[in-house]
């Protein structure tokens, strides 16, 4: 029987366990040149004992910024920041892939800066407010890109993949899931288009479809994953055919052989999908169930039953750095500070030391 604690091949690369860290914003990166700071390298190092690390989401390009004080990787000083943190993570045996997150419409001009402002696939400002430095303010309705610019945004991934391959990382995770520019292409709400962009499944598709094939081509794709949501309504999106448009856009992907599908769970009434999912895709399958609080060592039979191939922890992660040894053990852990982490805070969080 397979386990959490077994080595696994991913595409090429020798993960120690199936254990994966999951993708977390953190809000660490310096205000002015969104570089990665010393404390960063110090927290992906001390939980370099998971199979995978994902990194928390960096912008592509400097308009997908969504949180104040997050991450890039489009400059040169990001990308020798980075490598500081990827250094720190292999030496201590760890593998490492950054997420690569465009915010879309989850963001503003005072997240922004420099006169800039948010795009999306269609002009439509999500509900609710962000976290902007100084307070909460509401959301503004983005700007529609131009097919021209689309084709840009999908360049900019290719590029800042490039760049994630330079600062040292493993490989990338393209960030399809929690309402963010991916997503939005795939969403009804967000995606009012009436081009090749948007309308039927096969048009809401073809952006994200056309972002792997770019750093596929880019890094290769045994260096290539990718994260979705399927039905998950965070940050105003609503999708009226989950069931439909998930299993099309996992088919259209499967040729180009990438590294991981990612699949993080809103609801339990998805596991039907995330299994149709599995089934679906031909590559190492990475599951973050759907759990009443933190993902739990019970989360660990989903390995040996054969539903994923990884299991992604987030917020036990945090308060245990050396989770995949408390996990063999049996614990004993540190409870996670969850009111600020699932209350949607991006102001950053406090962590727990190595123990």
């Amino acid at each position: 029987m397979t386990t959490a604690f077994d080595p696994v091949d991913l595409a090429g690369t020798r993960l120690a366990n199936r254990i994966a860290m999951a993708p977390m914003t953190r809000s660490r990166a310096e205000a002015d040149s969104r570089v990665p700071t010393a404390l960063v390298a110090e927290y992906y190092a001390q939980r370099a004992s998971a199979g995978l690390i994902i990194t928390e989401g960096a912008q592509p390009t400097a308009i997908g910024q969504g949180y104040p004080n997050t991450p890039g990787l489009h400059s040169d000083e990001q990308i020798a920041a980075w490598r500081e943190v990827t250094d720190g993570v292999h030496e201590r045996g760890g593998r490492i892939f950054v997420q690569l997150m465009h915010a879309g419409r989850i963001s503003h001009p005072q997240v922004l800066g420099d006169g800039r402002h948010p795009v999306g696939p269609s002009p439509v400002a999500p509900a609710g407010q962000l976290f902007a430095g100084s307070g909460l303010i509401d959301y503004v309705a983005p700007r529609e890109l131009t097919a021209g610019e689309v084709r840009e945004t999908i360049a900019g991934f290719a590029t800042a993949a490039r760049n994630a391959v330079e600062a040292g990382f493993d490989g990338v995770e393209i960030h399809g899931a929690n309402g963010y520019l991916v997503q939005q292409f795939l969403s009804t709400n967000s995606n009012l288009r009436t081009d090749e962009w948007g309308g039927p499944v096969e048009n809401r598709i073809r952006f994200a479809v056309e972002v792997v094939k770019a750093v596929a081509a880019a890094i290769g794709p045994e260096r290539t994953g990718l994260r979705l949501s399927p039905a998950n309504t965070y940050n105003d999106i609503a999708e009226t055919d989950t069931a439909d448009i998930y299993p099309a856009l996992v088919e259209a992907i499967d040729p180009i052989g990438i590294a991981y599908l990612h699949v993080t769970e809103p609801v339990p009434e998805v596991r039907e999908l995330t299994l149709a999912l599995r089934k679906a895709f031909s590559g190492t399958f990475i599951l973050n169930p759907s759990t009443e609080g933190p993902t739990g060592p019970e989360a660990l039979a989903l390995i040996e039953d054969g539903t994923a191939d990884l299991v992604a922890y987030g917020a036990l992660f945090l308060a245990n750095p050396d989770l995949p040894a408390r996990l063999k053990a049996g614990g004993p852990y540190n409870t996670p500070d969850t009111a600020t982490f699932f209350g949607g805070d991006h102001r950053g969080y406090t962590d727990y030391p190595a123990l």
